[in-house]
């Protein structure tokens, strides 16, 4: 994959005034709506993509004839030691995996909240270079406008690489949802809206708290969901891209997929030693 903007790419090295003016920028760049060339509703997860080829036989010529579904792919990260990072990348098309990378890089600083690109975003960027396929959207285990400086990894890595982009948080950085996000039924969508902890205008919409699943007891819940744009996506197709995608579990499949791939891995790295003379 090609680094249109390079020049706004994560440096571990930079001061913390600088990567946050760094953030700004991307921010600044970002494209917080639909831009895109696929059809989102296009996106399926493996449980439809099973009954659609079920019902291939039905299909007219016109429908036969349309392209090929987008490639979605699911990035996460996993971590051998203190000191190394393994980035997983893993490509769908139609709720079907067609494949998977991993890179190990150096951690060059530790996490500070806000600032999670520029910890994880180069060795994210290693495993994308990995890529033979390019993706038409990407889906990141992390935010995306709901941060501070509204450029959370989602945003980042997306708007460096010119993808349209999704953040999938499990927890929420800032702003405010706009009604309760406890216990919520599944399908349910809560607005999350810019506060004085967020560079933009209160009230802005930043994305939502999306309730994937959700237990049938009343005595335990699962939380839900903090889905925002990253780049070229907007908040409303974010939510409905991560709906889309999700089937019996609470992540989207391709983060799902991403996050398991990204533990099979380690399997694979050779332990790091010391050499002494």
């Amino acid at each position: 994959m090609s680094a249109p903007r390079s020049d706004l790419a994560p440096e571990p090295g930079l001061s913390r005034r600088e990567m946050e003016r760094l953030q700004r920028e991307i921010a600044d760049a970002a494209v917080f709506e639909d831009d895109f060339p696929f059809d989102p509703a296009a996106i399926t997860n493996p449980l439809e993509a099973s009954a659609n080829a079920a019902a291939s036989d039905l299909e007219t010529p016109e429908a036969a004839e349309r392209a090929d579904p987008p490639i979605v792919a699911g990035v996460d990260q996993s971590f051998l030691d203190d000191d190394r990072a393994l980035s997983a990348v893993v490509a769908t098309r139609a709720g079907e995996v067609i494949e998977r990378v991993h890179a190990v890089t150096p951690l060059e600083i530790p996490y500070v909240p806000g600032l999670l690109a520029f910890r994880e975003g180069g060795p994210i960027l290693a495993a994308l270079e990995e890529l033979s396929v390019s993706p038409d959207i990407l889906l990141f285990d992390g935010s995306g406008r709901i941060h501070f400086r509204q450029a959370g990894i989602a945003t980042h890595i997306g708007v460096v690489r010119d993808v349209p982009s999704v953040g999938v948080a499990k927890s929420l950085l800032c702003g405010e949802p706009a009604a309760e996000t406890e216990n919520l039924p599944a399908g349910t969508r809560v607005p999350i809206e810019a506060d004085s902890s967020v560079d933009a205008p209160d009230g802005t919409l930043l994305g939502y708290a999306l309730q994937t699943r959700q237990y049938d007891s009343p005595d335990r819940y699962i939380n839900p969901l903090y889905v925002s744009p990253g780049h070229r996506v907007g908040p409303e197709t974010a939510a409905d891209v991560v709906e889309a995608l999700a089937t019996s579990y609470k992540l989207p499949e391709p983060v799902r997929l991403a996050d398991s791939y990204a533990e099979e891995a380690k399997s694979l790295v050779e332990p790091e030693t010391d050499h002494e003379n």
